[in-house]
């Protein structure tokens, strides 16, 4: 893609210009916003939406309200406001300019914020927790005896998670002055409008109720922000202030206002092509010229351009296992009447559509709120009903992880489907990448756990779940993959039992995971060069071991390899260690585990799987070392 940006350069100049405020502020959250465009687009992934709604009160605080104020905090608790964020830092000083090439970055940027980039204070993106933070913050700041201000930033459809208003019950109490909430109001979340997914009606009067000093502005206008600020200083109380913004500000076709009730949001997500791009450059240009001008201010700016690598438009893969999910779920519901799906607003990621519009009165929009949605699934379970519960895995398995366990406990029948699982996409960052999910569905009982390889997988992974009388987790692999093998035609997956890819010499490896398994593939060419030919086996199953099939498998070999796409402590190599070979005889067998062994880094996909050891030519080298130790 051909892009543009603004310089540091011009930034620089704007911040030494001598003007209202308020009109620089909003020529800097203007040309930040190309900025934004440039940074999401350069990396091929971000969230343009909520950037552009936030960007305004962002500037505002980062910029004027830090620069005359002493120890101020600021972060956004949602986190996929991110580039908006950095893009205000970036253009202040308080980070390097060059991080706008590197967002998303293994070197860079996380995909939401971490504290490992300078001036950022903690880390965000699992949505709910950071006004709880903010707390924090404020306590150990009164035991230093040292004044300080807290902004925290939270999404409407953030207010969702419980953990908000478990963290806003004390506030009065505490007498936490210190703290100012903004709410980004857009009106849109992941999918639909907030109202559409759970409405949360008035929200002045809700943070009213907890005793919170609380207005609303328009939250794109800083001027009114402003004068908020202003107005809330006047009283020493926790405060908050509803921002009436609008999600895709600045861009007229990218604004939500634009939508109804029912359709989606195209722009929360995700990266834009170049015609769009185009589009979108002009009229922020435009926009600024024609303000820059009536306005008679002494400024002009420049853009500058490059071309982006990072875009690359992608190849047709022939392997989806979101759209076989879906429709191997639309199969078995239409012959199943008890089944019902619940969603925690994330329809498009985990295969929903479909299922919604053949079955409207068995889908079940919970919003963003985990906990709730699967003690929902409980009752369904309860009352005679098949659910299918499902999120991100990384969410689905870790904050709800009580109410899993404690509907395993009635003994009743639930399927929970984690979408996004594993170490990629790496772009979004650490409390996205679900490498710790194994471990945590480990203690629930009667629950067994299967990710499937391919889309034929995928659809008897279903089948299989509709007839277990065991709670059932499907770990399901997000991205589009070719997998570069023939896959042998099954009409069944049996417990415990894997599938044989290709045979071989001396060593095994066992792997699930179809993005790790198209780099063992690739490994396997390159170990054949030094003479190593292993005996690849795809195996489902995550927690449930065939011992005799097991043994089958592995008699005359002498080394057995598992590989994890997910953290080594927890996983399923462990497991397969200690359950699937306990009444085998491995005297003469060498078992050895390659996975995950540190909080996973954000980047490129070939970025963070090489980083972490999981690439083709990485992977090659650990077999060998193994071998050779």
């Amino acid at each position: 893609m051909n892009l543009s940006y603004i310089s540091k350069e011009n930034f620089e100049t704007l911040l030494s210009t001598e003007i209202n405020p308020l009109q620089k502020n909003k020529i800097f959250s203007d040309l930040c916003r190309i900025n934004i465009l440039y940074m999401i687009c350069n990396a091929g992934s971000g969230h343009i939406g909520s950037s552009f709604s936030s960007i305004d009160a962002m500037s505002w605080i980062m910029g004027e309200i830090k620069r005359k104020e002493e120890n101020v905090y600021f972060f956004s608790s949602k986190g996929h406001d991110a580039p908006a964020m950095y893009c205000a830092m970036i253009s202040l000083g308080q980070l390097d300019f060059s991080l706008i090439d590197k967002l998303r970055k293994i070197d860079g940027l996380p995909g939401h914020p971490d504290i490992n980039t300078p001036n950022i204070f903690t880390n965000t993106g699992s949505l709910g927790m950071g006004i709880s933070k903010a707390k924090g913050i404020i306590k150990s700041n009164r035991l230093k005896n040292k004044k300080c201000k807290v902004f925290v930033m939270t999404g409407d459809g953030e207010l969702q998670e419980g953990q908000i208003w478990e963290s806003l019950n004390r506030l009065v109490q505490e007498k936490m002055e210190e703290l100012i909430i903004l709410v980004d109001n857009n009106k849109f979340q992941s999918d639909r409008r907030v109202s559409t997914t759970s409405d949360l009606k008035d929200l002045e009067s809700k943070f009213k109720s907890f005793g919170l000093n609380t207005i609303s502005c328009d939250g794109n206008n800083v001027e009114e922000l402003s004068k908020a600020l202003n107005k809330i200083s006047e009283k020493n109380e926790p405060s908050a202030i509803i921002l009436d913004t609008v999600k895709g500000s600045g861009v007229s076709f990218m604004e939500g206002t634009n939508l109804g009730d029912n359709e989606f949001y195209q722009f929360h997500s995700g990266s834009v092509d170049q015609e769009v791009y185009d589009k979108s450059i002009k009229e922020l240009i435009d926009g600024l010229n024609k303000y820059i001008n009536s306005n008679k201010i002494n400024y002009s700016f420049k853009l500058s351009s490059k071309e982006s690598k990072n875009n690359k438009k992608a190849t047709q893969l022939s392997q989806n296992l979101i759209n076989a999910y879906s429709k191997a779920l639309i199969n078995q519901a239409s012959t199943n009447e008890k089944i019902v799906a619940l969603d925690g607003d994330l329809i498009l990621d985990t295969g929903l559509i479909e299922f919604e519009k053949k079955f409207p009165n068995r889908f079940f929009e919970c919003g963003i709120a985990e906990q709730d949605m699967v003690s929902q699934a409980g009752s369904f379970a309860k009352e005679g009903y098949m659910p299918f519960v499902h999120s991100f895995a990384s969410f689905l398995t870790s904050r709800p992880n009580e109410q899993i366990y404690n509907n395993s406990t009635e003994k009743t029948k639930v399927v929970y489907v984690g979408s996004l699982a594993g170490l990629l996409p790496g772009g979004p960052g650490h409390s996205h990448q679900a490498v710790r999910d194994i471990a945590s569905m480990s203690g629930i009982p009667n629950l067994e756990m299967i990710q499937p390889l391919n889309e034929k997988e995928t659809e008897l992974a279903v089948e299989y779940a509709v007839n277990s009388t065991n709670n059932i987790y499907i770990r399901l692999c997000s991205l589009p993959i070719n997998l570069p093998f023939k896959y042998p035609n099954k009409d069944s997956i049996k417990r415990g039992e894997g599938t044989v890819i290709s045979d071989g010499e001396e060593v095994v490896i066992f792997c699930y995971s179809p993005l790790i398994f198209t780099e063992l593939w690739k490994a396997k060419e390159l170990l054949i060069k030094d003479n190593i030919n292993p005996k690849l086996i795809s195996f489902p199953w995550l927690n449930k071991f065939s011992s005799n099939w097991i043994k089958d498998q592995i008699k005359d070999f002498k080394y057995v390899i598992t590989i994890d796409d997910h953290y080594i402590e927890g996983g399923f190599g462990e497991k397969f260690i200690s359950n699937a070979i306990k009444n085998i005889d491995t005297s003469s067998i060498k078992m050895s585990t390659i996975g995950v062994d540190e909080i996973p880094h954000s980047g490129t996909n070939e970025e963070v799987i090489d980083y972490h050891g999981l690439s083709s030519s990485k992977l090659k080298q650990k077999i060998v070392n193994l071998i050779e130790s």
